[in-house]
C-alpha cells in the first residue's frame, strides 16, 4: 500500500510535451514563407515554374505560394496531434495506479489514487482534457458509487468508445486541409488555362513561337495540380501514421486501466 504514496512525486515529474495551438500554427507559416524565399533564389528556373509560378506576374501571390502555406498549415496540424498523443503515451508513466502484482485497490487506496489523477490535473491544465486521468476518476467514481466492478468494465468501455470518436473528430480540420490542396491546385490548373487561352486569342496565329508559348504556359498551368497531389499523398501519410498512432495510445490507456485498475478492484 505504501508504494501508493511513493508513486505521488512521479506525477509531478512527467514532461509537459505540450505546444500551444496558435504558436505551432505561426511558427509553421513563418518557415513556409522563409521556405518559398529560400527556394525563390536557390533553385534553377525550372523548379521555380514548377513549385512557385514564380514566372507569374502576380507573384509572390500565386496558386503554388498559397498551397505551400495551406500544407505547413496541414503540418502544423500533425505536430500537434503528434505532441498530444507523446503527451497521452506519458501519462501512463505518471505512476497513477499500483502496477505490481500485489497491490489491491479497495476504498482508501482509491481515494488516494482520486485524489492523486485530481491533484496532477489541478497543476497542470493541459491534463484536463488527457485520456487516463480521466478514464480513472471516472471509473473510480462509478465504483465508489455502486461497488460493482460489471458496471465500472461497461463504463469503462464505454468511455473508450467515446474518446476513439473524440480523437477522429480532432482530424476534422486535416482532412478538409486535404481536401483543400486539391481543390487549390485544380483552379490554379484552371485558371492557367483559362490564362493560356487568353493569350492566344491575344497574339498572330501565323506567329511560329505561338505553339511553343502555349505549350509552356498549358505546362505551367498544370504544375498546380502536380503540387497539390504530392503534398495530398504527403499530408495523407501522416494523417494515417500519427492517428493510428494516437488511437494505439488510447488502446493502450484503456489495457492500462483494465489491469491496475479494473482487476484491482475488491468489494469487501
Amino acid at each position: 500500500m505504501d508504494k501508493l504514496t511513493d508513486e505521488t512525486a512521479a506525477v509531478r515529474d512527467v514532461p509537459r510535451p505540450w505546444v500551444p495551438y496558435a504558436t505551432a500554427v505561426t511558427v509553421s507559416l513563418l518557415s513556409a514563407v522563409i521556405a518559398i524565399a529560400i527556394m525563390g533564389v536557390a533553385l534553377p528556373a525550372e523548379w521555380q515554374a514548377l513549385l512557385l509560378d514564380r514566372e507569374r506576374s502576380t507573384y509572390p501571390l500565386t496558386v503554388q505560394n498559397v498551397m505551400w502555406m495551406v500544407f505547413a498549415f496541414g503540418c502544423a496540424e500533425l505536430f500537434i496531434r503528434f505532441r498530444e498523443a507523446r503527451a497521452e503515451e506519458a501519462e501512463m508513466r505518471a505512476g497513477y495506479l499500483p502496477q505490481d502484482e500485489r497491490t489491491i485497490l479497495q476504498s482508501p487506496e482509491l481515494r488516494q489514487v482520486y485524489a492523486r489523477t485530481r491533484e496532477a490535473m489541478a497543476s497542470d491544465p493541459a491534463r484536463r482534457g488527457r485520456y487516463l486521468p480521466r478514464l480513472i476518476n471516472r471509473v473510480i467514481t462509478q465504483f465508489q458509487t455502486t461497488q460493482s466492478i460489471d458496471q465500472s468494465a461497461t463504463l469503462l468501455n464505454s468511455s473508450l468508445e467515446l474518446y476513439l470518436h473524440e480523437v477522429d473528430i480532432r482530424y476534422n480540420m486535416i482532412r478538409y486541409v486535404v481536401w483543400a490542396i486539391p481543390a487549390l491546385g485544380f483552379i490554379g490548373t484552371v485558371v492557367g488555362i483559362s490564362l493560356a487561352l487568353n493569350f492566344a486569342s491575344t497574339v498572330d496565329l501565323q506567329d511560329p513561337t505561338l505553339l511553343v508559348e502555349l505549350t509552356k504556359r498549358l505546362g505551367v498551368a498544370f504544375n498546380t495540380t502536380l503540387l497539390a497531389l504530392v503534398m495530398s499523398i504527403v499530408l495523407v501519410l501522416g494523417q494515417h501514421k500519427i492517428q493510428a498512432y494516437e488511437e494505439r495510445v488510447l488502446n493502450e490507456a484503456g489495457q492500462h486501466c483494465l489491469d491496475n485498475l479494473i482487476n484491482r478492484l475488491y468489494v469487501s
